[in-house]
């Protein structure tokens, strides 16, 4: 509980943000760049760096063009990056095959960046929408996800990730049980080091437009995804899913959308005590890039203060597309 401060005149709080060094020293809330993680789209091909038009600013790189971009993020101090396949459709079917195929994209990318650059992170994403040619999380059958089934292809496509290398799978599919299924199947395979930061509270959302669009996944997809992300509506189903998870062997929690769920990230770190992440999605940093370039708001410190929030909000950290930008600003001015 806050106190009640002094009547004014004894109490002017505007002493304490008089000058920038006090505003420093009595400031609540750091982010470092530590606190970022960085999505990459990645494509096949050799020096690609192919613009995404409905992210302004953001590109797919071949694998050799994202060891290089990897690089220079890993010398701002971005910790961990984390990687999303453009697919060709000619690699696409119903059975989403290519998601455990070893030698895919994204096991590829992974293996290179181990090599070259051991000391980041490499988080991968576990879900088959990049791969399914129905453009869903999961397997459909007769217009139906089929839930029990896409747990098994959910758990092949996860071996294949950690046998390449990945420090962090994120499950974002929302299937029921899935966190248990690659729980176990981690540790029968030796692989107990590998930790699961679980999109438990992903919301169907109207934010993820420009994502779809950098994965391919757009034009595939039939439908919408109400049946298995949450309700917008609902606070109380999203603690339901995060205790579920970390039931299930999850280490860390992910909320996304971020910045319409900052009060599902206070919940979820306030009543789970857990490393607690949002991602900041493809229309909200859509939307900033829009606004700057067209003149109406300074980018630079709009992203800088929605990152903020989420950490005041009570997150850990943030996936962002921000994060070389604002790792940068932060080396040459640290907050």
């Amino acid at each position: 509980m806050i106190p009640t401060p002094a009547p004014f005149p004894a109490s002017r709080p505007r002493r304490l943000r008089r000058t920038l060094w006090i505003r420093d020293l009595v400031a609540e809330t750091r982010l470092t760049p530590e606190d970022l993680i960085w999505p990459v789209f990645i494509r096949e091909g050799e020096g690609e760096r192919e613009p995404i038009p409905s992210l302004p600013g953001v590109v797919r790189h071949s694998i050799d063009s994202a060891l290089e971009a990897i690089n220079e993020a890993a010398n701002f101090g971005i910790p961990c990056v984390s990687l999303f396949p453009y697919t060709e459709p000619s690699d696409k079917n119903a059975e989403a095959t290519e998601a455990w195929n070893p030698d895919n994209l994204v096991c590829r990318a992974t293996r290179a960046i181990k090599h070259h650059i051991p000391d980041i992170g490499v988080m991968v994403d576990v879900a088959l929408d990049p791969y399914s040619s129905d453009g869903h999380d999961g397997i459909v059958r007769d217009g139906v996800i089929a839930n029990d089934e896409s747990l098994m292809a959910l758990e092949r496509m996860s071996l294949v990730l950690a046998e390449s290398g990945a420090d962090i799978l994120g499950p974002s599919d929302m299937m029921d049980g899935r966190i248990g299924v690659i729980r176990r199947a981690l540790e029968r395979n030796d692989f107990q080091d590998v930790t699961i930061m679980s999109y438990a509270a992903k919301y169907a959302s109207s934010f993820y437009g420009p994502f779809r669009d950098a994965v391919g996944a757009s034009g595939a997809l039939k439908g919408d995804k109400k049946t298995y992300q949450l309700d917008p509506a609902n606070g109380d189903e999203a603690m339901r899913e995060v205790a579920a998870d970390l039931a299930e062997g999850a280490d860390m929690i992910m909320v996304k959308p971020g910045m319409p769920y900052l009060d599902i990230c206070t919940r979820v770190k306030t009543s789970f005590g857990v490393p607690t992440f949002a991602y900041q999605v493809s229309g909200e940093y859509a939307m900033i890039q829009a606004a700057a370039n067209n003149g109406w708001i300074d980018g630079d410190r709009a992203a800088l203060e929605s990152l903020i929030a989420f950490k005041r909000a009570g997150c850990d950290g943030i996936l962002t597309y921000f994060a070389p930008k604002i790792a940068e600003m932060i080396a040459r001015e640290p907050l």
